[in-house]
C-alpha cells in the first residue's frame, strides 16, 4: 500500500497561428517546433513506457486552439516540409564537421534524431490526435479540455454569456475530437474567480486546476492545504498546485532545466553559421532565426555567450536520470511525511507547460521517462495517478469556495492587465457586448447563418490570452498587436454587414479560410445565460 499519490499535469497550449494567405509566417513555426521538441518526443516516451510494461499515469491538457492545428491538414504539410529541411540540414552538418569528432558526432545524433521524429510523424500520418488519443482510450492519459482559445476568463466575468462561450465551444470541441466528454478542464493560466466553478459545473465537467494559493485561501480554510482536492458548491473539484515540486522544475536559480550539462536554447545554427550557408535554411526575407540544432550546453557567463562548451546528450541524458532519482527521492520523502501529519494520503499535484520538456528544456522529455520509469520498479511510497483516476478512488473530499488566483506573475491578473496590453480590454468588452447582441437573432438565410458564426469565431481569437501575454513579455509584440486588431476589425465588419443587411460573401469566404477553427460553432452560445 502506498502512502499517496504524485500526479504530473502537463499543460500543452499553442495559440492558434495559421495563415494560408502567406507562404511563409514565421510564428507557424512555434507549432512545427513544438511537434520536433516537446510533443513527438511525448509520444515517444509514451511508446517505450507502454513497451516495457510500465502502466503510466499522466494528466495532460491539450487545447482547442492546438488540436485544431495539429488535425489541419496545411499545417500538417507545411510542418513536413519544414522537418525535411532539418533533415536536410543535418546532413549538410555532417559532411561540414566531418574532420571535427564531437561536432560530427552532434550532428550525426541530430539527424538520428530527425529521423525519429520522421517515423513518428509517418507512423500516424501526420495526425498526431490519433496518437494522443490511443492513450487516453488506454487510461494512460487523461486528456482534459480549457477555454476555446485561452481566453482569461476573470477579466471576462462581467459577461457571463462570454465566459460560457469559450467553456462551452471547447467542451463541444473536444467531445468532436475524441469522441467523448472531456472529465476536466484546465482553467486558462490556472485563473480562477468565485462563481466560475458553475459554469464549469453546467458544461459537465469534473474539475478544474488552480494554483495553491487559490485553495489555501478558500473559505473555509482547507484542511489539508492543497495536498487533496476540494469540492466547491456546485459539486466540481479543484486541484491547487504543489509550491515544493515545481520550484524544483521551474525555477530558474535552483530548478534542474539550469544544469550545465544541458542543452542551451539560446545558441542556434541559424545564428552561428556563416550566413550564405545557411541562408537557404532561415527567412526567405534573408533575416536569421533558430533553426532547432544546438551544439552547445548551459556554460558560459551570458545565455549568449560565445565561451559555451559544446553539448554531450550522453552526459546530458545521464544528468537526466539524477534529476528523475532525485525528484523521486523528494517525492517520497514529501508523500511520506504528509501522510503522517493528515492522517490520510495525500496528493502532490505538479503541473506544468508542456513546451517545457523538450522545448525549452530539450532533456524535459528524458526526466519524464525516467521519473515514471523509476516511480514504477524503484519505490512503493506513493502512486502516480492521473486526476480522473484519484477522484473516481476518493469520492470524499472538504467543501470549500476557493480564492480568486492564477499561476502568473504576483498571483492573481496582474501578467494580463498592466500599461502594456490594458488597451485591449476596452475593445474586447464591446466586440463581446454586440456578440451576446447578434446571438439574438435568427439567420434569415445561410448566408447569415455562416456570418454570425464566423463573428463567434473572430470574438474567441481575439480574446486569446496569449496576446496580451505576448505584449507583456516583450517578444513578438507586433504580431499580438496585429492579431488582436485584425480580429477585433473583422468582428466589427461582420457585426455592422449583418446589422446592415449587405454580407460581403466573398470576403466572408477568405476569413472563413482563414480563421477556420470551430468548424461546428453555433453562435447561439452567446445567448443570456
Amino acid at each position: 500500500m502506498s502512502n499517496g499519490y504524485v500526479a504530473l499535469v502537463l499543460h500543452a497550449h499553442l495559440p492558434f497561428v495559421r495563415h494560408p494567405e502567406s507562404d511563409f509566417v514565421l510564428e507557424e513555426e512555434w507549432l512545427y517546433e513544438a511537434i520536433t521538441e516537446t510533443y513527438i518526443p511525448l509520444l515517444q516516451v509514451f511508446e517505450g513506457l507502454k513497451r516495457d510494461g510500465v502502466d503510466f499515469k499522466l494528466t495532460m491538457s491539450m487545447t482547442p486552439p492546438l488540436v485544431s492545428m495539429l488535425a489541419d491538414p496545411l499545417l500538417q504539410e507545411r510542418y513536413n516540409e519544414h522537418l525535411g529541411g532539418l533533415e536536410e540540414l543535418a546532413e549538410l552538418e555532417i559532411d561540414r564537421h566531418r574532420n571535427n569528432g564531437h561536432m560530427k558526432y552532434l550532428a550525426e545524433y541530430y539527424a538520428e534524431e530527425f529521423q525519429k521524429v520522421r517515423q513518428m510523424w509517418e507512423k500516424y500520418d501526420g495526425n498526431l490526435i490519433t496518437a494522443f488519443k490511443q492513450y487516453q482510450d488506454s487510461n494512460n492519459l487523461d486528456i482534459i479540455t480549457c477555454g476555446a482559445t485561452h481566453g482569461y476568463l476573470p477579466l471576462m466575468k462581467m459577461y457571463p454569456q462570454a465566459v460560457w462561450a469559450q467553456i462551452k465551444v471547447a467542451t463541444e470541441h473536444y467531445e468532436d475530437t475524441f469522441g467523448r466528454s472531456p472529465k476536466g478542464i484546465w482553467l486558462p493560466e490556472c485563473a480562477y474567480y468565485e462563481g466560475l466553478e458553475r459554469m464549469v459545473a453546467d458544461a459537465g465537467l469534473r474539475y478544474f486546476l488552480t494554483d495553491g494559493h487559490g485553495i489555501l485561501y478558500g473559505r473555509p480554510r482547507p484542511r489539508f492545504g492543497t495536498y487533496a482536492p476540494v469540492f466547491t458548491e456546485s459539486g466540481v473539484a479543484a486541484f491547487g498546485r504543489d509550491q515544493e515540486s515545481s520550484q524544483q522544475v521551474w525555477s530558474s536559480e535552483v530548478g534542474y532545466p539550469g544544469a550545465a550539462e544541458y542543452r542551451e536554447f539560446y545558441r542556434d545554427l541559424g545564428w552561428d553559421a556563416e550566413y550564405e550557408y545557411i541562408k537557404p535554411y532561415i527567412m526567405p526575407n534573408g533575416q536569421r532565426k533558430n533553426v532547432g540544432i544546438k551544439y552547445h550546453r548551459i556554460t558560459g557567463k551570458t545565455v549568449g555567450s560565445s565561451d559555451k562548451a559544446l553539448y554531450d546528450p550522453y552526459w546530458a541524458k545521464e544528468k537526466a536520470a539524477s534529476h528523475a532519482a532525485n525528484f523521486m527521492e523528494n517525492r517520497k520523502q514529501q508523500v511520506s511525511s504528509l501522510s503522517d501529519m493528515m492522517g490520510r494520503k495525500p496528493i502532490v499535484v505538479s503541473p506544468y507547460d508542456a513546451e517545457l520538456f523538450g522545448h525549452w528544456w530539450y532533456e524535459g522529455p528524458w526526466f519524464i521517462d525516467y521519473f515514471l520509469r523509476k516511480s514504477w520498479f524503484d519505490q512503493k511510497d506513493y502512486e502516480v495517478t492521473h486526476l480522473s483516476d484519484y477522484l473516481r478512488e476518493n469520492p470524499t473530499q472538504q467543501v470549500v469556495r476557493p480564492s480568486q488566483s492564477s499561476w502568473g506573475y504576483k498571483g492573481f491578473h496582474e501578467y494580463w492587465l498592466n500599461d502594456t496590453n490594458a488597451w485591449v480590454y476596452p475593445h474586447l468588452h464591446k466586440i463581446a457586448e454586440r456578440m451576446i447582441d447578434l446571438s439574438r437573432m435568427e439567420p434569415e438565410d445561410e448566408l447569415q447563418w455562416k456570418a454570425l458564426n464566423q463573428a463567434s469565431r473572430e470574438v474567441l481569437l481575439a480574446q486569446s490570452s496569449d496576446w496580451a501575454f505576448i505584449m507583456r513579455t516583450g517578444t513578438m509584440v507586433p504580431y499580438a498587436v496585429r492579431r488582436t486588431k485584425s480580429h477585433v476589425q473583422r468582428f466589427n465588419k461582420l457585426y455592422e454587414d449583418i446589422r446592415a443587411g449587405k454580407i460581403d460573401s466573398g470576403w466572408l469566404e477568405k476569413v472563413e479560410a482563414i480563421d477556420n477553427i470551430f468548424p461546428n460553432i453555433n453562435y447561439r452560445v452567446y445567448r443570456p445565460l
